[in-house]
């Protein structure tokens, strides 16, 4: 059984054995499945890479190192486009065909990375983001059905898992490069404008590859699906394969026609009339709002940034250790191929959540404590920098590190140069004085504070990871996959992933002003009880869906006694599942 997975598909080795076999006879499959999966390579990269470009933006730019605002926006500029791009894409899709969607996706991937690694302003670099986003939104929906759709149905899922796989690899190989360009000049703009050679490679592959045979067929150009389904397919299938084309196209227009309203505000209001659809959409978007609001992409769009609010200055050092957080999230995503079936989606997602919990109020005790340890600011220390000096400190003020980074003004901590640990000095922010703490073998500290407790942070982080990624990273997309009714998949469907995109929005936009509003470690309890509340809700309101049907989840969600903790046991009370189904219930 295959499930969908943001846009991907998870499958069982079964399938990825099938896979070897079939794309190693027919290898026109692989050409295909590759070349739009650069989508999913794309979307990753993109995800990845501003968190380490960031650091140098915010180093080039005044404007960018005094304002979290301003910070906060060119990461989630990205996210706004992307939210416009997947809506886009949905039309594009149905209107024009995959082909074009992911054309044009390309190119407005290729347009913003050349806008980035040209800007001049951050104003620039923002209208760069919104291009790129608009491409993640289309890529994002795109790759994955094209790649569904022009692939034999036995393998599917796991050709479908490869586009998955690949926005993980794009997230790591975004952090890679962050650290392959930190030593060459333009640093930023490298890293951003290095997404234009994939996009630019993907074009002109896809220029070189049909339609997906599905569209063409519900466009009555049968002739060129069918020449298409040959290349895929071995000769022996293929006949039985159009046939099987035909029949479902057919009872999709039926579902089509059942639901009687063809526009998006019609279908909408017949799907919320009926229970089980009111049912299965609180569990779906209450799966994927949790999902982004424990904090996931705070680590993803800000993992060096956390790394030095951990005590670690230095940027190279930040992006290094940052490498650990993308490793294991790609990892857990394959480990998640491997539980979901086992474990079950509920068991994995509360499982998930207990350690979310757990680790968030580690990483939030661990800022405590270093915030409390913070070394003080000494008058003498900032003496050697009188015409540097941060504009609020005053001799008079018993100021330690914490009270340095946050004035008003924005300072810098130059720790002691002996040790970190010791008294250091408070100057202003700025290029200048970075270089003159430097110069005396210091470290320059604008994020964090110098302590012994970054070790600990980063095992918490890494540790949050772990317990995100397998669970909260893969199931809310699986349970979105299976919980709707057949008719209803499509405007269900893309309501869950509009309140993911947008949540994911809300989140990027306010971490970086919750850090300096409530300070670190209050911002990591707050991350931790919202993960609280939603351990909570998603006990109480997500049912579990593993081994059934989809008729079956249909069947369970309209029960009169329907209650999502209680695990529902299809009984078949005939030869035939399709004869006789009754549901039990038991705890």
């Amino acid at each position: 059984m295959s499930y969908i997975v943001g846009g991907a598909t998870l499958a069982d080795k079964a399938e990825f054995k099938e896979c070897l076999r079939l794309t190693w006879s027919q290898p026109y499959i692989l050409q295909l499945v590759f070349s739009a999966g650069i989508g999913g390579l794309l979307f990753g990269y993109d995800t990845g890479v501003i968190s380490g470009a960031l650091l140098y933006i915010r180093d080039d730019f005044t404007a960018v190192e005094k304002s979290t605002v301003l910070r906060e926006t060119i990461v989630s500029m990205a996210v706004a486009g992307a939210i416009v791009g997947a809506g886009f894409g949905g039309w594009m899709n149905d209107k024009f065909g995959r082909k074009p969607s992911i054309l044009i996706a390309d190119a407005l991937f290729l347009a913003g990375a050349l806008i980035m690694a040209l800007a001049p302003t951050p104003f620039v670099i923002i209208i760069g983001r919104i291009f790129v986003g608009l491409g993640v939104g289309m890529a994002s929906m795109t790759a994955p059905l094209y790649i569904s759709e022009a692939s034999p149905a036995r393998i599917r899922g796991a050709l479908v898992s490869t586009n998955g796989l690949l926005i993980t690899g794009g997230q790591f190989m975004a952090y890679l490069i962050n650290l392959a360009f930190t030593k060459v000049k333009g640093t930023w703009r490298w890293m951003l404008g290095i997404a234009g050679l994939p996009a630019f490679i993907q074009f002109i592959l896809m220029c070189m590859l049909p339609e997906s045979p599905r569209w063409l067929y519900r466009q009555d150009r049968k002739e060129e699906a069918e020449a298409i389904l040959r290349k895929i397919y071995p000769a022996a299938e293929v006949e039985e394969e159009i046939d099987s084309l035909r029949r479902s196209i057919e009872h999709e227009k039926q579902l089509e026609g059942s639901i009687g309203e063809q526009s998006l505000v019609g279908k909408l209001t017949k799907a919320l009339s009926s229970k089980v659809v009111r049912r299965g959409l609180m569990a779906g978007v209450i799966a994927q709002v949790a999902q982004q609001f424990v904090g996931i992409n705070t680590v993803m769009y800000y993992s060096p940034t956390i790394v030095q609010l951990a005590g670690f200055a230095s940027n190279n050092t930040a992006m290094a250790l940052s490498l650990i957080t993308s490793g294991l999230n790609a990892i857990g995503s394959i480990v998640s191929m491997f539980f979901v079936d086992r474990a079950g989606r509920r068991h994995l997602m509360i499982i998930s959540l207990v350690g979310i919990v757990l680790w968030l109020a580690v990483l939030g005790g661990t800022f405590l404590g270093a915030a409390h340890h913070a070394p003080p600011v000494s008058d003498l220390e900032t003496r050697v920098f009188a015409n540097q000096t941060c504009p609020e400190y005053s001799p008079s003020a018993r100021w330690n590190c914490m009270n340095c980074l946050k004035a008003q003004s924005t300072c810098g901590f130059c720790a002691h140069g002996g040790d970190k640990l010791l008294p250091g000095a408070c100057l202003a922010a700025g290029e200048a004085s970075r270089r003159t703490c430097h110069a005396g073998n210091r470290e320059f500290y604008t994020e964090g504070c110098p302590n012994n407790f970054g070790w600990l942070a980063l095992v918490a982080l890494g540790a949050y990871i772990v317990s995100y990624s397998p669970g909260m990273g893969t199931v809310p997309w699986i349970v979105n996959s299976e919980i709707y009714p057949l008719r209803f998949r499509g405007v269900c469907g893309g309501i869950a992933a509009v309140a993911n995109w947008v949540s994911n929005l809300i989140v990027t936009q306010t971490f970086l002003s919750l850090t300096k509003a409530l300070g670190t470690s209050a911002t990591f309890f707050l991350f931790c009880a919202v993960s609280f509340f939603a351990l909570v809700v998603v006990f109480f309101t997500v049912p579990e869906t593993k081994g059934l049907q989809f008729e079956e989840v249909e069947k369970m969600l309209g029960e009169k006694d329907y209650k999502p903790w209680k695990r529902y046991r299809p009984d078949v009370s005939s030869k035939g599942r399709d004869i006789g189904l009754s549901i039990r219930y038991s705890a």
